[in-house]
């Protein structure tokens, strides 16, 4: 016994024990971690055209490997998706620097081009990547369920229809009307600009799914109370109802007045 006790005294015996504890730790990690999310399977021929399209058109900005600069982010992490969204949708390239890039109905980039920007971008460091179909439909999602999961988490910016929003310091939260499912999907996974980022751990693909559903299914909605006023709730319906609706009972007042004098 007394040989036992001076084997765990012995010097050596905590130096031993904390390096069988960062093993045991370091092996749990590996084997439990999240693994990020990679670029689906590129050529390299592919890469190589992305790299000759960001230096010609974004590293004015993001520099010529993507590493930022006083005008713009570093692109290292943000993943294919996060390229797919924002050139995508025509926010980049922005048109002149301002609080937030807007998004635009002309694209100036081909699909196969935006692919090949993200397949470089996504070569750089892991993230987030372009979204399988499976989880972009939106007629494979529950408009119900993403309505509940919109409200809570997405509507104190875009309003409870998806009609967008003001914010700080002259940012918005734009409308999602007519918002294709994949950049919906990106969206929530990249958090562009001022919006958070809403992983798989905080929402489920499958979730991401049922709020695509839902705001396509708004999209779908008819107005059948008469006009939508923008979907903006008590505000424009309060606006309207004040300059109209006292503006008509006004008008009436006066014009019963004259009539009895």
């Amino acid at each position: 016994m007394n040989a036992l006790a001076a084997r765990r005294r012995h010097p050596a015996a905590i130096a031993l024990l904390i390096l069988v504890g960062l093993l045991v730790t370091g092996a749990a990690y590996a084997a439990l971690a999240p693994k990020p999310a990679q670029a689906s399977t590129v050529s390299a021929d592919q890469v190589q055209e992305g790299k000759k399209l960001f230096q010609a058109n974004c590293s004015t900005c993001h520099g010529l490997q993507a590493e930022g600069t006083k005008d713009g982010p570093s692109l290292a992490g943000v993943g294919a998706a996060s390229v797919d969204f924002q050139v995508g949708t025509g926010r980049m390239p922005m048109t002149r620097p301002d609080v937030q890039a807007p998004r635009k109905e002309k694209v100036v980039f081909s699909d196969e081009e935006i692919a090949a920007m993200g397949a470089y971008v996504a070569s750089l460091a892991p993230g987030p990547a372009v979204p399988d179909q499976e989880f972009t439909d939106g007629s494979k999602g529950d408009p119900a369920k993403g309505g509940e999961l919109f409200r809570v988490n997405c509507a104190m910016c875009h309003n409870a229809s998806g009609a967008g929003g003001a914010l700080t310091r002259g940012k918005y939260a734009p409308s999602l009307h007519n918002v294709s499912g994949k950049h919906i999907y990106e969206a929530m996974l990249t958090g562009p600009q001022s919006m958070p980022v809403f992983n798989d751990n905080n929402i489920t693909p499958e979730s991401k799914r049922d709020i695509v559903a839902f705001l396509h299914s708004v999209d779908k909605q008819q107005n059948v109370g008469g006009m939508a006023l923008g979907r903006l709730g008590p505000v424009s319906e309060g606006l309207f109802i004040w300059v109209f609706g006292l503006g008509i009972m006004i008008g009436f007042a006066v014009w019963l007045g004259q009539k009895s004098a």
